[in-house]
């Protein structure tokens, strides 16, 4: 689906566009995931308890279920994120991106289009994928260090 909307605005597309097509296919996931999470948090006894010592709705989310979520949402904000950007050096790397923007993305496909790798050019495609790989490492290791803040089991002993 992205690949179709991005090449039928292939013409005008800038980065603000090619951001604004990505973010309007990539908070699907995130949303149902966040939404069965709320649902599960919604039926625990902590909850019943906040119901039963009479707090308000508005006070349930605010203290019980917001805190309960937060690490949750910066781990899939960071995958979101990772998503986003997988999907944008994508894009360009099929040559769909803006074509006089300098992005990873584009030098991936001008050094595909100009055939780098046939023609020993190393420093062509060897940067970018090495830039891609410590940006995902970072964004993996920053999951999970957040999963072992949100995860009681992974915490480890002080």
């Amino acid at each position: 689906m992205l690949i179709i909307i991005a090449n039928s605005i292939r013409g005008v597309i800038d980065i603000n566009l090619m951001a604004l097509v990505v973010a309007s296919l990539a908070w699907m996931h995130p949303t149902r995931t966040i939404r069965a999470q709320v649902l599960s948090f919604r039926e625990r006894a902590y909850v019943q308890m906040a119901k039963l010592s009479g707090m308000s709705g508005i006070e349930i989310i605010v203290r019980e279920l917001i805190p309960n979520l937060l690490p949750y949402l910066a781990a899939s904000f960071v995958g979101a994120v990772a998503s986003a950007v997988l999907a944008s050096i994508g894009l360009e790397a099929l040559g769909l991106g803006p074509q006089n923007e300098p992005t990873i993305g584009m030098t991936i496909y001008w050094a595909i289009s100009f055939n780098a790798m046939l023609r020993g050019l190393w420093w062509w495609w060897v940067p970018p994928i090495v830039v891609v790989v410590v940006l995902f490492m970072g964004l993996f290791l920053l999951s999970a260090g957040l999963d072992e803040i949100a995860n009681p089991r992974r915490r480890r002993a002080a």
